[in-house]
């Protein structure tokens, strides 16, 4: 139940920016367009590549690929067509961390303010521990 709360604070209360890496004004500014916490976007990018634009991950278990610093993956990129965004946009830290804002979006619709939500961006909801990685980082970045 502790965690439930401090996820739903997180998500919706964001606390200043501690968004402490080079694209601090970019998550913030994901932040407010999707009404997310912008440290709690940072501490997504933190798990996901180490803040690390140029990050790519292909060893997925359905060989699918993650592009960029929050690792969007490849299961996105039809949706993405549409709006114009290609995999090579994705290497674009501006352009990947407001993807990352609108896939976590998009879970939180779906599955609401916990730590389902965060799983979700995953891509495993169930028997997955990512939350835990997720608030680990949160906290590491107010500190």
């Amino acid at each position: 139940m502790k965690i439930l709360l401090i996820l739903s604070v997180i998500l919706f209360f964001p606390a200043g920016n501690f968004a402490s890496s080079d694209y601090g004004a970019f998550f913030d500014e994901a932040g407010k367009y999707y009404n997310i916490n912008p440290s709690l976007l940072n501490a997504i990018a933190k798990t996901e590549s180490n803040i690390n634009p140029d990050a790519l991950n292909c060893a997925n278990s359905n060989q699918s690929c993650d592009y960029g610093i929050m690792q969007i993956n490849a299961v996105h990129l039809p949706k993405l067509k549409k709006y114009g965004i290609s995999k090579e946009d994705l290497l674009k830290p501006r352009i990947n961390i407001f993807v990352g804002a609108w896939v976590l979006k998009n879970c939180i619709n779906k599955n609401g303010t916990n730590f389902k939500a965060l799983n979700c961006y995953n891509g495993k909801i169930e028997n997955n521990n990512y939350f835990l990685l997720v608030l680990k980082n949160y906290e590491y970045s107010k500190s």
